[in-house]
């Protein structure tokens, strides 16, 4: 048995369709038509061609003098090396008894790393982090600091995140290891809790702030190491926050609460932040397209995946479809929905007249 291919990953992988015994140890590409699911390839497009969209964006907000745009797209993929590889390959850096084998994505058309990492999710960093840093910079919420327009990013995050996170499983994007207790219990349905909080809020708001804390204000010298230094420091910045849940040790209970206070009070949080600042009647930035239009059309996107994969949730007996695969809790997609829908609302509403495409 290969370290790249133990028998939890082998479990796994075969419930997706494949075995992980087979695969090709670099890059692999297939036709999208012969990916699993109808949706995967409609999800590589919405994602990658998201992340091209913003580092257009970044450009731009660059040659216009602002560097956080750009400085976050790299600071996000810095992030996405640091982290991914000991999710994928634990035994690789002593973590495999520590914390186990995690999970693993399905085939997609373009995948690295003995089919690991697929690009989509290689543009998933770059992407979402400006989708959300942008959403809250065209608010206006950074000119009240770094720390406010942060937390608000974090809430921005969830809403929009979560949307996916909890459609991805369902449909064979990717599925979470069910014998892993140590970070993938305790659950929500069928989203393990520590990835809710930590990876899908408070690592890209860590991450923002570190980068506007880095990279923004007067103009900045070393704006590459600056940018490295935001990305190594985020991992460590996310861990922090992990800390009240471990002092519960194996009591998946306790753990469960504590979680889900902390899940609260961000959302508590972030609402009071977007909404006190709606009511300040400060006006928002000009909206340039990406802002515009990416948050708009990755959560019609998501919509539409939702509603094809809505019939077998519904018929779901024991939080398992018909075809065997997990299902993500419906209610909390569906106040996530509202969050990012009432969130481009105000956007709309509230910005100044539309910044040149």
């Amino acid at each position: 048995m290969s370290t790249v291919c133990g028998p939890d990953a082998e479990a796994v992988t075969r419930g997706l369709g494949f075995d992980c015994h087979d695969v090709s140890p670099v890059v692999s590409v297939r036709p999208p038509w012969a990916l699993a699911h109808w949706t995967m390839p409609l999800l590589e497009l919405l994602i990658v061609g998201g992340a091209v969209f913003a580092l257009v964006h970044a450009l731009r907000r660059r040659r216009e003098g602002d560097p956080v745009n750009l400085a976050l797209w790299w600071a996000s993929l810095v992030y996405l090396f640091v982290t991914e590889p000991p999710l994928y390959f634990p035994e690789w850096f002593g973590l495999d008894r520590l914390y186990g084998f995690i999970f693993a994505h399905n085939r997609f058309t373009v995948q690295f790393m003995a089919d690991r990492l697929p690009l989509y999710i290689v543009a998933f960093y770059p992407a979402f982090s400006q989708l959300a840093y942008e959403v809250v910079r065209s608010l206006g919420l950074f000119r009240r600091g770094a720390l406010r327009g942060s937390v608000a990013v974090a809430f921005v995050c969830q809403v929009f995140y979560e949307v996916f996170d909890h459609l991805g499983p369902q449909l064979k994007w990717w599925a979470w290891n069910p014998a892993n207790a140590v970070v993938n219990r305790p659950a929500l349905a069928s989203v393990p809790l520590n990835s809710m909080l930590l990876f899908a809020s408070v690592s890209m708001a860590a991450m923002t702030y570190l980068v506007v804390r880095l990279t923004g204000g007067p103009p900045r010298r070393r704006l590459v190491l600056r940018t490295l230094l935001a990305g190594v420091l985020t991992p460590p910045a996310m861990a922090i926050a992990g800390i009240p849940s471990s002092f519960a040790g194996d009591n998946a209970g306790a753990r469960a609460w504590i979680l889900g206070v902390e899940l609260g009070l961000l959302w508590l949080a972030g609402a009071w932040i977007v909404v006190a600042h709606l009511r300040s009647g400060e006006p928002g930035e000009p909206l340039p397209a990406f802002t515009r239009f990416y948050p708009a059309v990755y959560l019609g996107g998501m919509a539409v995946f939702w509603l094809g994969a809505l019939p077998a949730q519904l018929a779901a007996k024991d939080g398992v479809t018909a075809d065997g695969t997990p299902i993500g809790s419906g209610w909390y997609a569906l106040a996530c929905f509202a969050g990012a829908g009432l969130l481009l609302l105000a956007l709309y509403r509230r910005v100044r007249a539309p910044a040149p495409a």
